[in-house]
C-alpha cells in the first residue's frame, strides 16, 4: 500500500472501486433493520480530524504505532503491531477464562449496532470482521492501561513476554510513549462501554467500573499538562463516551464552575489566591514590593504624566494652525483655480504628482474604512487575538502569578494589574494532547470551545523564547522540553481552529487586559507616535504641498505688487514691548 492510498483511507474508510455491490446492500439493509431503535440512541462521538487542523501537523492526529479501531486499522507501519495485539488477546483470554471466540460472539450480537453508530464515517466492513477487530483492540487497550493501574495501586505487573517489549511500567520505552499518544488520538478511539463490557467477564459491574476508573485516572495523570493540588473533579466514566472524551472533561471545568462574565469583578480574585502556587520569599518580597510601589505615584510618573500634558498641547495647537493655513483667504482663492491652471505654475509642476497620489490615497483609505465599518458584524479571522505578549505586558507592569489547577483559573486583577494562569506542565505528550482536545471539542462541542480559546490565548502572549522564559522563571510553565524555544513553537504552531469562538470568562480577562495596557504612558507613546507621526506623514505631505502652493502666490502677489511698503507700515519690535 502505497503513502497516498494510505493516507486516504487514514481519513475514512472509503469505497473501494471493486466493491461487492450485493455485499455493501446487504450491509445498508442490516444496518437499517437491525437494532434500529437502539442505534438511533446512540450519538456519534468519534470522528476524524477536521481537514483545518489535520493539515498543520498529520502526525499529532494519525497514529503512528498502533490502530485502534476502523478508521486507521489496515495501514501497513501501524498494521505491524498486530502480533502483540494477538498476544494481549491471548493473555486476556487466559485471565478471564472464557473463550475469546466467545467475547466476539457477544459483541456481534449485543453491541455490533451500537458500534457503527458511534463513528460517524460509514464503515464499510462485516459484523464478523468489525466484532474480532474491536474484541482485540480492547484487549491490547486493557493490557496498556493495566500498567496505569497498577502504578495507582502500588503494584507490580506481569505482561506477556511479547508485550513486554514494547510496553513497560515506568513507561520509559520509546514505543511505550508512542503508543501512549497514540491512545488518545480523536480517529483512534474505542466507545468506552465495550472497554468496560471486556471488563465485566472477570469482574462484576461494579468492580469494573472501579477497574476503569483508576486506571483511566492514572492515564490522565500522566498525560495532563494541568494538575489538580487537591481533590480532582468528579467525572463518571458512565457519562463518558472513550478515553479522549474522559480526559476533556477532567480537563476542562464544568459549566457551573466556569461562571459569568458578572462573576469577574475587579476584587472578585478571593477563589484564585486560595490556589497560589508557593513562590519563593524572595520573589514574593520583590512582587510586594512592585506592587506597593506601583501604588504611589513617582517622580518620575509625574513628570512623565507632565510631559504627556505637553505633548498633547502641542499636538493639538500644530492642528489649530493647520486649520488656519488651510482655511486662509489666500489658500481657498488659490483652490478654486482649476487644477490643471496651478499645476502648470513652474514651481508646482514638481509638486503635481506627489499631490495627486496623496489626494488618490486618501480615496483609497476613505474606501476601506467604509469597508471596514460595513464589516463589523462579520465574525473576526480565526487566529486573530488581540493580547499584547509576556515582555510587553512586564514592561507595562503587568504581573503574573501562577494557580493550580486547570483553564477556569484564568482571571485578571485589575487593582493590582496581575494575571493569574494555571500551571502547565509541557512534556513530549503535551502537544498531541492538546491538539486532539481542541480537535474533539470542535467535533462535538455545542457550546464554546474552551480548550480552543485557551491555546489561542497562550498562543497570543507567548511569541518568543523570552516570553516562554518569563512564564517559566514565574513558574506558571514547568519545562521539560529540550529548550525554551520549543516551548514557543509549542503554542505559535496551534494558531489553527476550526471556528472563531468567543468564552465569556476569557474574553473578559482578555479584554480587561488589553485595558489596563493601553493605559500604560509607554503604549500611549507609541500609540501617539504611531498614529499622529508614522501613521500622518500622507497629511503632512499634503500640508507642505499646500504650505508651498500659499507661499507661491505670496511670491507672485509681491513680485505684481511692491510688498515694501506693507512691511513699511509693520510695527516696528520697540514698540510692541
Amino acid at each position: 500500500m502505497d503513502s497516498s492510498s494510505s493516507f486516504a483511507y487514514s481519513a475514512s474508510c472509503s469505497l473501494s472501486t471493486d466493491l461487492d455491490l450485493a455485499k455493501w446492500v446487504d450491509s445498508l439493509r442490516k444496518s437499517i433493520e437491525d437494532d434500529q431503535e437502539e442505534a438511533s440512541n446512540t450519538d456519534v462521538c468519534i470522528f476524524t480530524v477536521p481537514k483545518t487542523l489535520l493539515d498543520t501537523d498529520p502526525d499529532s492526529y494519525i497514529p503512528q504505532q498502533v490502530a485502534l479501531g476502523p478508521f486507521h486499522q489496515w495501514r501497513q507501519h501501524v498494521y505491524d503491531m498486530q502480533k502483540y495485539k494477538l498476544a494481549a488477546a491471548k493473555n486476556a483470554q487466559k485471565q478471564r477464562n472464557v473463550k475469546f471466540g466467545r467475547i466476539v460472539e457477544l459483541i456481534k450480537e449485543n453491541d455490533e449496532a451500537r458500534i457503527r453508530a458511534s463513528y460517524h464515517k460509514f464503515l464499510d466492513i462485516d459484523g464478523d470482521a468489525l466484532a474480532w477487530m474491536m474484541a482485540v483492540d480492547m484487549a491490547f487497550l486493557l493490557e496498556f492501561l493495566q500498567v496505569y493501574y497498577v502504578r495507582e495501586q502500588g503494584q507490580t505487573l506481569e505482561l506477556a513476554s511479547r508485550l513486554s517489549s514494547v510496553v513497560d511500567v515506568s513507561g520509559k520505552k520509546l514505543s511505550h510513549m508512542t503508543i501512549l499518544k497514540d491512545v488518545i488520538k480523536l480517529e483512534n478511539q474505542i466507545p468506552l462501554f465495550l472497554v468496560k463490557t471486556m471488563l465485566e467477564h472477570q469482574n462484576t459491574e461494579k468492580a469494573a467500573k472501579e477497574t476503569l476508573q483508576i486506571m483511566l485516572m492514572g492515564l490522565y495523570r500522566e498525560l495532563s499538562p494541568f494538575q489538580y493540588r487537591h481533590q480532582s473533579p468528579n467525572v463518571d466514566i458512565d457519562d463518558c463516551d472513550h478515553i479522549l472524551d474522559f480526559l476533556y472533561h477532567m480537563t476542562i471545568p464544568n459549566p457551573k464552575e466556569l461562571g459569568t462574565i458578572d462573576d469577574f469583578t475587579e476584587t472578585g480574585m478571593s477563589k484564585v489566591s486560595e490556589t497560589h502556587v508557593d513562590i519563593p520569599e524572595a520573589q514574593g518580597e520583590n512582587a510586594r514590593g512592585k506592587e506597593q510601589s506601583s501604588k504611589k505615584p513617582s517622580h518620575v510618573k509625574r513628570f512623565l504624566d507632565h510631559i504627556w500634558r505637553i505633548i498633547k498641547k502641542t499636538y493639538y495647537g500644530f492642528k489649530r494652525f493647520v486649520k488656519i493655513v488651510m482655511f486662509s483667504r489666500a489658500v481657498i482663492l488659490v483652490l478654486k483655480l482649476p487644477w490643471k491652471i496651478i499645476s502648470s505654475l513652474p514651481i508646482l509642476k514638481h509638486l503635481k504628482d506627489p499631490i495627486e497620489n496623496t489626494l488618490a490615497n486618501f480615496r483609497d483609505e476613505t474606501k476601506e474604512k467604509l469597508d471596514d465599518e460595513s464589516n463589523e458584524s462579520n465574525p473576526p479571522l480565526i487566529e486573530e487575538i488581540t493580547i499584547p505578549s509576556v515582555t510587553e505586558m512586564v514592561n507595562a507592569g503587568i504581573r503574573f502569578i501562577p494557580v493550580n489547577g486547570t483553564i477556569s483559573k484564568i482571571r485578571f486583577n485589575v487593582k493590582t494589574s496581575t494575571l493569574y494562569l494555571p500551571v502547565v506542565h509541557l512534556d513530549v505528550n503535551t502537544e498531541v494532547y492538546l491538539r486532539n482536545l481542541v480537535a474533539y471539542e470542535a467535533c462535538v462541542a455545542s457550546g464554546p470551545l474552551v480548550m480552543a480559546r485557551y491555546t489561542e490565548l497562550m498562543n497570543g502572549i507567548i511569541d518568543t523564547k523570552e516570553d516562554a522564559k518569563y512564564l517559566m522563571d514565574r513558574k506558571i510553565v514547568l519545562n521539560h522540553l529540550k529548550s525554551d524555544q520549543e516551548v514557543a513553537d509549542l503554542w505559535n504552531g496551534m494558531s489553527k481552529s476550526v471556528k472563531m469562538t468567543k468564552v465569556p470568562y476569557m474574553d473578559k480577562v482578555i479584554e480587561e487586559v488589553n485595558k489596563k495596557y493601553n493605559r500604560t504612558w509607554r503604549v500611549k507613546l507609541a500609540n501617539f507616535m504611531a498614529t499622529y507621526v508614522f501613521g500622518s506623514w500622507k497629511f503632512l505631505t499634503l500640508f507642505s504641498a499646500v504650505f508651498m502652493l500659499f507661499l507661491s502666490t505670496v511670491q507672485t502677489f509681491c513680485s505684481i505688487y511692491s510688498c515694501a511698503r506693507v512691511f513699511k507700515q509693520l510695527p516696528k519690535l520697540e514698540h510692541l514691548e
